[in-house]
């Protein structure tokens, strides 16, 4: 049995990496998949807990954000492709549909 901590720590990496995706990189679509990996992160540490106490509460806890994000990901790659056929990029940093 793997312990509680192992798994926390392992929640904890993979949501710090996520972040610094967001953070650090400029395309769209690397930004999507960073938050999905956090989004994966925080079910990892919900199974974790969930195990840890002997309730499904958790399990589904990740039931309903696997619901949500795949919803996010069917809208938000919708997005992406409507934007890349408009301004024919993906880079953020070049995207200034919300300007007047």
């Amino acid at each position: 049995m793997i312990p509680l901590s192992w798994l926390i720590a392992l929640s904890a990496i993979l949501f710090v990496i996520g972040v610094v995706g967001v953070l650090v990189r400029r395309n769209a679509i690397v930004i999507f998949m960073s938050i999905e990996l956090m989004l994966n992160a925080a079910n990892l540490a919900f199974v974790a807990f969930a195990r840890h106490m002997n309730s499904l509460d958790g399990q589904i806890f990740v039931f309903f954000v696997m619901t949500v994000a795949a919803a996010e990901v069917a809208i938000g790659l919708a997005i992406i492709v409507n934007v890349f056929r408009l301004r024919e990029t993906i880079l953020v940093d070049e995207i200034n549909l919300l300007k007047g």
